[in-house]
């Protein structure tokens, strides 16, 4: 059965593997989502670890950041299950860094799209990097 939480152990906190994300990790542009993401070896048992991003370059107030952000990690916890069984077969752990790139604010709706189009192109990439 699927389980649709987002644990403690699945945020990226750590600032030297976000460090490491942004010097020598891949990157590929879903609009309206930039992927950064990175093999690594993480101090948890979770297959990947996530961190969202919205600049505060393109948006001023703190509300519509959090905002953003809330509905990144629910179309994110909804569709995770398929990168955990990918990354799980293959016995690879990943970082993960998700940054909302759009300038105006979207919808639940095209965000949850968009977090598809990302997890099916970030599974391409793993299969072909393996």
């Amino acid at each position: 059965m699927t389980t649709f939480t987002f644990k403690k152990d699945e945020k990226l906190c750590s600032q030297k593997i976000i460090g490491d994300l942004f010097l020598k990790g891949s990157s590929f542009l879903c609009y309206p989502l930039k992927v950064v993401w990175k093999q690594e070896s993480l101090p948890t048992l979770a297959p990947v670890q996530v961190v969202f991003s919205v600049p505060k370059r393109l948006f001023k107030r703190a509300h519509d950041r959090n905002l953003l952000k809330r509905r990144l990690r629910e179309a994110y916890r909804f569709h995770k299950h398929e990168l955990h069984e990918l990354l799980m077969a293959h016995q690879l752990q990943v970082a993960l860094m998700i940054v909302y790139i759009a300038k105006e604010e979207l919808t639940f709706a095209q965000i949850d799209e968009a977090m598809v189009k990302v997890i099916e192109r970030f599974k391409k990439n793993v299969t072909l990097t393996n």
